[in-house]
């Protein structure tokens, strides 16, 4: 089935979306066995999630051996999810993306903005269904016609039922559906609370601290080979056709110019080992691990190099760092050791009122605050580089997309730049009057959510230390990268200019 990337036409893989009939169906784990499965038969996958996911693609990544590439119709245009799926697809065998919710869920109730029906239009890619049939029968077929009947728009590759409760019970269900619907039945997986992955209260346990064992994989590939019939469903997928990537670098985006310039207007040099070439320090460890590998991408093809650090486990921050970006994650689950590590949270507090560009976001942006209180009572102090004490609570306090437009200047863009993200946390700040009444701290985000969404603080700046809850996708206005990177540049450039 592989083909040749590199020539002058367009070239035919396979592609399908797994998508789900609600949250909860068990499509995250069909998805890594389906995955498994076709990496054991010789193919090239190349993963994708649909929404704004940050867990689902790093075990993607564990199972493939490829980077998993977030898609979301609300975040990002239509051009740019067809071109990361054009550029990251092309060299596969097969493109398997995992869909968000349940097939229609997105933005809103009133269309399908940013869901994975929206995402399988756009990419021209049947949908495999997998249904949680416990205690399901003969209404099956019902739900099933409900679903090819409601977006004829829509290719269905086949169906998958989960945890069914025997091959009797499969039996049942496939004659219910029998005549009533047009996608084929593929299987059927048995109950096994054996192959689920731990969760927390932000999602499942991320690869950092569950790595999926070579076991725990053989026995998803077991899983799918024994109750899929997975040469029907890739015998049945038609040829996605996808644009050749010969003629640019895996981060080339099309759109960022080959070299950034600072606001003095100087350009600084390629990297020749000791070149000017920003480097930005990016958090990355179990306490900072959510990232859109695309933002990364992006800022490389700004010409910026990323300095992978971990403020867990490093003692001091990398040698020369021209910026921080700091993801987020959980630091409230490494807060002793956080607060333990005095000297790395000095130095960067201390590159802040330097006036190095930060970027901070949830996680991030939370270790940039004074302190953290974890949901059982215990304080600890963090950076300090924002006064603000953030606490953690045991029910959500935000979820959802959100716009938002820079009031003021800051280092990811000028006054009026939009861009747009997603809210997910369990923390919150404290009413603290040190804080709020702060003169230093400016606020620099109108945010726009849905109806009912009420913010508090949101996009804090100080010096040039900019952080918030929302996590922002470069993709939505690539002039974010640039513009930070310039930030760099100047900051670069100030600093070789004091030695």
């Amino acid at each position: 089935m592989a083909v040749t990337p590199y020539n002058n036409r367009e070239v035919g893989i396979k592609g399908f979306v797994i998508a789900g009939v609600h949250s909860g169906c068990g499509k995250t784990t069909v998805s890594l066995g389906m995955m498994a499965a076709l990496k054991q038969r010789g193919l090239t996958v190349a993963p994708f999630k649909v929404g704004p996911d940050f867990i689902d693609p790093g075990h993607h990544g564990r199972i493939t051996g490829t980077t998993s590439r977030n898609l979301d119709g609300w975040m990002l245009s239509r051009h740019a999810n067809a071109d990361c799926f054009d550029r990251h697809a092309a060299g596969a065998d097969v493109a398997v993306v995992e869909g968000v919710m349940g097939l229609f869920d997105g933005y809103d109730g009133g269309s399908d903005a940013g869901s994975s029906a929206q995402m399988a239009k756009w990419l021209n890619l049947p949908v495999l269904l997998v249904v949680n049939a416990k205690s399901m029968a003969r209404s099956a077929a019902a739900l099933l016609k409900g679903f090819e009947w409601f977006d004829q728009d829509l290719r269905f590759a086949g169906v998958i039922f989960n945890m069914i409760g025997s091959q009797r019970h499969l039996t049942y269900l496939k004659e219910a559906v029998e005549g009533h619907v047009t996608m084929p039945c593929l299987g059927g997986i048995c109950r096994d609370e054996d192959m689920s992955i731990p969760e927390r209260h932000l999602g499942l346990v991320t690869r950092q601290d569950h790595d999926l064992t070579p076991e725990y994989i053989d026995r998803l590939v077991g899983v799918i080979e024994r109750n899929v019939d997975v040469d029907a469903l890739l015998a049945g997928l038609p040829d996605v056709d996808v644009k050749p990537v010969s003629c640019r670098p895996a981060t080339d985006f099309g759109r960022l110019p080959n070299r950034i310039e600072s606001s003095t207007g100087i350009r600084p040099g390629r990297r020749s080992g000791s070149g000017d070439r920003p480097r930005i320090g990016v958090a990355r460890d179990n306490a900072f691990c959510f990232y859109y590998q695309d933002n990364l991408d992006m800022l490389q093809s700004c010409e910026a190099e990323p300095v992978f650090f971990s403020p867990v486990r490093d003692r001091r921050l990398p040698r020369d760092l021209d910026g921080l970006y700091l993801g987020g994650g959980y630091p409230e689950l490494f807060a002793a050791q956080l607060a333990e590590n005095s000297g790395m949270r000095r130095q960067i507090r201390e590159k802040s009122m330097d006036g190095m560009p930060i970027y901070g976001e949830c996680g991030g942006f939370m270790y940039l605050c004074r302190q953290l209180t974890d949901a059982d009572g215990n304080v600890f102090p963090m950076t300090g580089c924002f006064p603000y004490a953030a606490r953690m609570f045991s029910r959500l306090k935000a979820l959802g997309y959100r716009e938002i437009t820079l009031t003021r200047n800051t280092v990811i863009g000028p006054e009026g730049r939009i861009l747009r993200g997603h809210e997910f946390h369990y923390s919150a700040l404290e009413d603290d009057a040190e804080g709020a009444s702060n003169p230093s701290i400016e606020y620099v985000y109108r945010v726009t959510a849905r109806a009912g969404l009420s913010h508090t603080v949101e996009g804090c700046s100080v010096f040039n230390t900019l952080g918030s809850y929302i996590h922002l996708h470069f993709g939505s206005c690539p002039q974010a990268a640039e513009h930070f990177t310039a930030r760099c540049i100047d900051y670069q450039l100030n600093r070789k200019h004091t030695l």
